[in-house]
């Protein structure tokens, strides 16, 4: 049976009732989506706009003339997820549909279109870029990806458990490479999580880490466009992973990224998080006003050299924080001694 996080949306297998991640009650998949479908049926004919049907129901259906859609993947608050074919190529491919009830907000639309801009200048292999950004003339607003055939991390994290230093490194790195390439094109992610982490089965063999989703990303220049965007007096982002100075609303760098890294990499090595409270308000409370848990207090194990790292990226004064994601990655890297730096060698550079 599979059951969803109402907080945080994460689905999970087994019989666990409550979220490994926040305590939040866990709600069977299967009975959640059969009172949807029992309530959607009254309500279609009073007020559902026909693009919601097309938009939930595409699995069979052929996108825009040239996608084939075979399954829906999943599903969040701006859209829906799904995994087709492309007519012609039969090549693999992930596309996001824009929820129809966003569709007509223009501020949501003109994000999107954002999202792809972004995300379209990025080529690296650790970033999932988008392909295509298409619309139909029923209004279907699309964004195509490469279709990702892995884990998410979060899952990865709820099945095995906390990682071994040097895997975890090894992935940790990837992210860092290709966070760095996108710091480059001067885009800033903004909304790091396990959730937004694919590991995906290489043709070497091994698990590399690839980082997801721009939809909350942010050119780091001064355009009027974007700040109006971005200028609603809203927080974006995962509060459990904002760095102090996303919480209160200051300009953000590279450095923001090193931050949500950092805990990303606190949380792979401790399946805790670095900041306690009883919500998430209080964990954003305690990240501008604490300190974080040391990693040893949970892993009286692990390297003290890469413990110190991990703390650096930490800090709440972007000042003494890693200036790069690549120097966050290499400290790392030589923190487990000399045979991992030299592995790393290559991501790294």
């Amino acid at each position: 049976m599979s059951r969803r996080c109402l907080k945080c949306g994460s689905v999970y297998e087994g019989e666990a009732r409550f979220c490994p991640k926040d305590g939040s009650p866990l709600v069977d998949v299967a009975l959640r989506q059969s009172t949807a479908q029992s309530g959607t049926s009254v309500r279609k004919a009073q007020t559902a706009p026909p693009t919601v049907d097309k938009a939930v129901l595409l699995p069979d259906q052929t996108l825009d003339g040239r996608y084939r859609v075979t399954r829906k993947l999943g599903e969040g608050g701006m859209s829906y997820v799904y995994e087709a074919v492309e007519v012609g190529t039969d090549h693999s491919v992930a596309i996001k549909v824009m929820s129809p009830k966003l569709a007509s907000d223009k501020t949501a639309v003109e994000r999107l279109r954002r999202e792809a801009g972004l995300a379209m200048r990025l080529n690296h292999p650790n970033v999932c870029r988008i392909l295509r950004l298409g619309e139909t003339e029923d209004g279907i607003i699309y964004l195509v990806m490469p279709y990702l055939k892995g884990e998410l991390l979060s899952d990865r994290e709820v099945r095995v458990g906390p990682m071994g230093p040097e895997l975890g490194v090894a992935m940790l790195a990837e992210m860092c490479s290709g966070l760095h390439h996108a710091h480059q094109l001067n885009i800033v992610h903004r909304d790091l999580k396990p959730e937004n982490i694919m590991i995906v089965t290489g043709d070497d063999g091994y698990d590399h880490a690839i980082v997801m989703d721009f939809g909350l990303a942010k050119e780091n220049r001064s355009d009027p466009g974007v700040q109006k965007l971005t200028a609603t007096g809203i927080i974006l982002g995962t509060p459990e992973f904002m760095s102090p100075e996303q919480i209160r609303g200051k300009p953000l760098d590279a450095r923001s990224d090193v931050y949500a890294l950092g805990i990303l990499a606190f949380e792979m090595f401790t399946a805790k998080l670095p900041f306690q409270g009883r919500n998430a308000q209080e964990m954003m409370i305690a990240r501008l006003r604490g300190q974080p848990v040391p990693v040893r207090q949970y892993r009286p194990d692990f390297p003290p050299k890469l413990e110190k790292v991990i703390m650096r990226s930490l800090e709440a004064n972007p000042d003494n924080r890693y200036p790069t994601t690549l120097e966050f990655g290499v400290a790392m890297a030589e923190a487990c001694g000399p045979g991992v730096m030299e592995k790393l060698k290559e991501t790294l550079q």
